[in-house]
């Protein structure tokens, strides 16, 4: 039986434990990365309305057993501008594309909002997620931010004129 293209849909608020549950299979592959629900993840309370207030989204694809395997928000910070959150993909689900087509989606979305720039920030671990960003014409700006979370985590920037 062929298997047909995945479905990308907006995400409802009974998908936020199976966001949830996703990004800690991501951050599991890394040592000293972990997730915190409470303090890590806020936009995870109300997923499908987290975003909308500036206009963005939130959108998911299911795998074949009805569970998120993988997710993009978007969301505006300021006037021609987007910033791409929470791309991750189920490590048995990589290599499918499924990345790429979410980015795309969030780009989209941006330019029928009027952004001129996508930026978005990444883990300095999250080294497979920043060759997909460096393919799909992200570049990387200088300078990092910490931010104080469980992890000690430290991102970089990358951006992507649109």
């Amino acid at each position: 039986m062929a298997s047909s293209a995945p479905i990308i849909r907006s995400v409802v608020d009974a998908d936020a434990q199976d966001i949830f549950g996703l990004i800690a299979i991501c951050y599991a592959e890394y040592p000293g990365c972990f997730v915190d629900p409470h303090d890590d993840l806020p936009d995870l309370r109300a997923p499908s309305i987290s975003y909308a207030a500036s206009g963005g989204a939130f959108w998911a694809v299911e795998d074949e057993r009805g569970r998120i395997c993988a997710c993009v928000a978007v969301d505006f910070p300021e006037a021609g501008v987007a910033e791409l959150h929470r791309l991750y993909v189920r490590p048995g689900q990589r290599g499918q594309g499924l990345g790429s087509r979410l980015v795309q989606r969030a780009e989209t979305h941006a330019r029928m909002r009027g952004a001129s720039r996508l930026i978005l920030w990444s883990d300095t671990r999250f080294t497979t997620a920043h060759r997909l960003y460096s393919r799909l014409g992200y570049v990387q700006i200088d300078g990092q931010r910490q931010l104080g979370d469980i992890s000690q985590s430290v991102e970089y920037r990358f951006e992507k004129v649109l």
